[in-house]
């Protein structure tokens, strides 16, 4: 990539603000020097005629898993996250944040930057974790942000750095990693810049799709979902914002001071937008009424383009959709179209998950009166995987080895608490002891509770299988890997694998790092064991998590000590929390995770 002679001179140091989705990707200062379009081999600028190229020998074509830029920039945040209380859709509630915003400011940078978080704990009662969702973490695993496996919580009060480099680009978010918090709010956006596979004129920035409670995600875990079934919430969330009909309840807290998420479009301009569902429990379909749009990415990784009038986000999965206005100067909504055959939302307010796009020069005061497209069904898995191609060919290649591991449900009677188990065992992890820490200081074994595989094989193909039984609870769960994009070989709903007749698909296969699986059936997936690190697989609907559906991958346990750059901020947040831990006010009370 061209810098300035300022860029050339030093790493820059930037400071995370401002809002989520504005009409220009969010600053990190205005000491930042933004990059200049750049020639790629002397031909090609990135420019929204030309997003395909980036400079300095990389663009769309580029092998990201092997070779990615290194600008020598430094991209330095700082998120603070406090206990306070906020009205989202109008209903006042006790709610957890970065910066003192839902969502949180977003972590920019671009392809090939070095990226540097601290983050502050202000809260009084609570430890605290972030990880960075999708981020490869090549080499960093102590940044992977897991309470539990790659530290200790961050005790109130006290501040930890994060520090991992940029090598993929495209969208994602991060959140607490520490049991139920990111349910209440404590989430935001990370945009990496780079090359794409169609143009577009404008990056309007990441929007978040979500559902909404009334009462602290604690409490619903406390008095409902820890017994088994899911609470069903009263609301959604479009970037943080909606209205809630205050005439449905009796409650003071209800102020009636919701808005609505709204953002312009100027006609004949290209949109990129970066959806991301941040849900607890839910299947969300995106559209925006009489638009189609063209789908170029799923979570960090570039696809073929496709067109499409809606796209369908299981929880935490990422897609970049380019949006061109091309309609009518008016009003249109923008619908997170609640997916009620996957989990229940209050009658009357599943619909209700709005947004509006206003056309400049339309009535800026007038809400839409464009109707839902009636082709949008509701349905519990992923986009089609025809549609899925990733732009960048590889191939899986034969495995070392091939496991299958079953998933399953169960009530304690001890307790009386409901536990999901993957291969029979529930995670639970120690908050003062993770697996990485216990790798550091070369304590063995690993409790039995942190469900922890060992992948002792360096650059090599696995293979795993996660099923549930044909008469399970007809549920699909997301099931995201840390570490890894992994390559989806085998998905069928309602079906048992078949070892003798595993039908993989091998040659470019999906890949991501979220995936279904389907009700009562399998998920078959392949990753290279090329990153060493102790990497969480779990299902990505927070109360599942919390009941103990994950698992650990240590990955070449070997290795992981030396690959800690920061092994005393390590063994000084572990000492700080254990502290701690001897008087806090809410012991754990689930998997940790």
């Amino acid at each position: 990539m061209k810098y300035s002679i300022l860029a050339s001179l030093a790493a820059l140091v930037v400071q995370a603000t401002g809002l989520v989705i504005p009409a220009e990707p969010l600053q990190d200062s205005e000491t930042l020097v933004r990059r200049q379009n750049s020639t790629v081999n002397g031909t090609c600028e990135h420019t929204a005629t030309s997003r395909g190229c980036w400079g300095d020998g990389f663009d769309i074509d580029t092998d990201y898993y092997t070779s990615w830029p290194d600008t020598g920039v430094t991209r330095e945040f700082t998120l603070e996250v406090t206990n306070t209380t906020m009205a989202p859709d109008g209903y006042e509630r006790t709610v957890l944040s970065c910066n003192g915003e839902i969502p949180g400011p977003a972590i920019t940078a671009d392809w090939g930057d070095d990226i540097v978080i601290h983050v502050k704990n202000s809260m009084k009662n609570n430890g605290t974790s972030i990880h960075w969702h999708g981020v490869r973490q090549l080499l960093t695993s102590e940044a992977d942000g897991v309470p539990g496996v790659t530290q200790c919580p961050i005790q109130p009060g006290d501040t930890m750095t994060y520090r991992f480099k940029a090598t993929q680009y495209g969208s994602s978010w991060y959140h607490s990693h520490f049991t139920l918090q990111l349910g209440d709010g404590l989430f935001g956006p990370i945009n990496i810049r780079g090359p794409a596979t169609a143009d577009y004129d404008e990056d309007l920035g990441t929007l978040f799709l979500q559902d909404w409670g009334h009462q602290t995600t604690f409490n619903l875990w406390t008095y409902k979902a820890r017994h088994g079934g899911p609470p069903t919430l009263p609301n959604g969330l479009v970037n943080g914002t909606n209205v809630f009909d205050c005439s449905t309840v009796d409650d003071s807290n209800c102020k009636g001071t919701g808005k609505r998420f709204e953002t312009s479009f100027k006609k004949g301009t290209k949109y990129l937008i970066r959806l991301v569902n941040s849900a607890l429990d839910g299947y969300i379909k995106f559209a925006i009424d009489s638009h189609k749009f063209t789908v170029i990415a799923n979570d960090f990784v570039p696809i073929k383009p496709y067109d499409a009038t809606s796209v369908l986000l299981g929880i935490g999965q990422r897609y970049d959709v380019v949006v061109e206005a091309s309609e009518d100067v008016d009003n249109y909504w923008l619908r997170a179209v609640w997916m009620t055959s996957c989990s229940a939302n209050t009658a009357g307010t599943a619909d209700n998950i709005l947004g509006i796009i206003r056309y400049d020069g339309s009535d800026e005061s007038a809400d839409p009166e464009t109707t839902k497209d009636p082709s949008i069904t509701t349905e519990c898995g992923d986009e089609s995987a025809t549609n899925l191609v990733p732009h960048v060919s590889q191939t899986v290649g034969s495995p070392v080895s091939e496991d299958v591991v079953d998933l399953n449900g169960y009530i304690n009677a001890t307790d009386n608490y409901f536990y999901w188990t993957i291969n029979s065992s529930s995670l639970v992890l120690e908050w003062e002891n993770p697996t990485e820490l216990m790798i550091l200081n070369s304590d063995s074994p690993f409790p039995t509770d942190y469900n922890i595989y060992p992948v002792t094989v360096k650059d090599q193909w696995v293979y795993w299988i996660i099923q549930a039984p044909l008469t399970g609870f007809g549920l699909a769960h997301p099931i995201h890997l840390h570490g890894h994009d992994f390559f989806v070989i085998g998905q069928e709903s309602a079906k048992q694998f078949d070892p003798a007749n595993p039908g993989f698909k091998l040659d470019n296969p999906v890949r991501r790092d979220v995936a279904t699986l389907p009700p009562n059936g399998y998920l078959a997936i392949a990753f290279y064991t090329d990153n060493p690190g102790s990497w969480l697989i779990h299902c990505h609907i927070a109360w599942h998590a919390s009941q103990g559906l994950a698992l650990q991958f240590v990955e070449r346990e070997s290795e992981i000590a030396a690959t800690i750059d920061d092994p005393q901020q390590f063994k000084d947040t572990c000492a700080a929390w254990n502290t701690f831990e001897q008087s806090e006010l809410y012991p754990q009370d689930d998997s940790g995770i």
